[in-house]
């Protein structure tokens, strides 16, 4: 499959200028946190912790390897690798983001005037778990899918809204801010559990459809305008892409079982995460029950 993806250019394949833009966030993040802090309201207390640097540079890793590495133009090519994109992207990447950042800007960007008002309704824990997995199931309608891939603007405007939707869902599960811990441990709990439920039907809908449901994948044309997304323009109209016979040319799955197949990796992926988080929480919450329990007093 390498070689055969090579055809589409470096460009295509590695996106040095999103790259560019990650490396820029990082950058960006090492001055506020670091040598300008006190420039923004930070002090000598506020510098963050090897493992919240260790979390934001991992996520940034993460944004680009799901956005800007070859991932990216294998997502417009098999639902399989769309699937793997949309788990990292969506599941793992807030997680990174949210735990990376120090309290202290999380503060400041709740207390922003315009978006104070904003982010403490879509943050809320109903609102926000049933956000996300409403726009997460309708993004997967074979319809709204199929429009996502036919330009580049539609397709960041609804990656922003649900990954918008993504932060608020595991916002009330990992805040770092006291005053905005709204679910208690045992409630998160449940929480996590009712985000599995929720997440299924579009989940069972791709994996048990009975044919290929997605033009982008199956449709000669839809798919080319999917490749203009992340290939140039003069290398994708320099080949010929009727020759390769649509996306089987670079897998060797049939359009049904690379459907099948993301639809299950999908739900093994978000289990494995949530099961993570959901561990952290349970013994996180064990521990300080125990720490609450009255020693037996001594016998004497």
């Amino acid at each position: 499959m390498w070689t055969k993806l090579q055809i589409f250019g470096f460009r295509a394949l590695w996106s040095p200028y999103f790259l560019l833009f990650v490396i820029a966030l990082s950058l960006l993040y090492y001055l506020i946190t670091g040598p300008l802090r006190h420039k923004f309201g930070g002090s000598n207390q506020s510098v963050p912790t090897g493992k919240q640097q260790f979390s934001f540079y991992l996520g940034m890793l993460t944004l680009y390897l799901v956005k800007g590495a070859p991932v990216d133009l294998l997502s417009h090519i098999s639902l399989l690798a769309h699937m793997i994109q949309m788990a990292l992207f969506y599941l793992l990447f807030p997680i990174l983001i949210i735990r990376g950042i120090p309290g202290w800007i999380w503060r400041k960007v709740f207390n922003i005037k315009v978006l104070k008002p904003i982010l403490n309704l879509f943050t809320k824990p109903l609102i926000a778990i049933f956000l996300f997995n409403f726009l997460f199931s309708i993004y997967h309608l074979p319809d709204i899918l199929d429009f996502s891939k036919t330009s580049a603007t539609a397709h960041s405007i609804i990656s922003i809204v649900i990954l918008f939707a993504a932060f608020c869902m595991w916002w009330p599960l990992i805040t770092p801010l006291e005053e905005q811990q709204r679910i208690k441990p045992l409630f998160k709990i449940f929480y996590i559990f009712a985000n599995g439920v929720l997440i299924t039907p579009a989940c069972g809908l791709i994996i048990f459809a009975p044919e290929s449901l997605y033009e982008t994948y199956s449709n000669m044309e839809a798919w080319s305008n999917a490749l203009s997304l992340c290939v140039p323009f003069d290398v994708l109209s320099g080949l010929n892409t009727t020759a390769f016979n649509g996306p089987e040319f670079f897998t060797d799955m049939s359009l049904l079982h690379d459907q099948q197949a993301g639809g299950i990796l999908m739900k093994v992926m978000q289990e494995i995460i949530y099961g993570i988080v959901l561990g952290k929480v349970f013994f996180s919450w064990y521990r300080k029950e125990n720490r609450d329990i009255d020693p037996i007093p001594n016998q004497s």
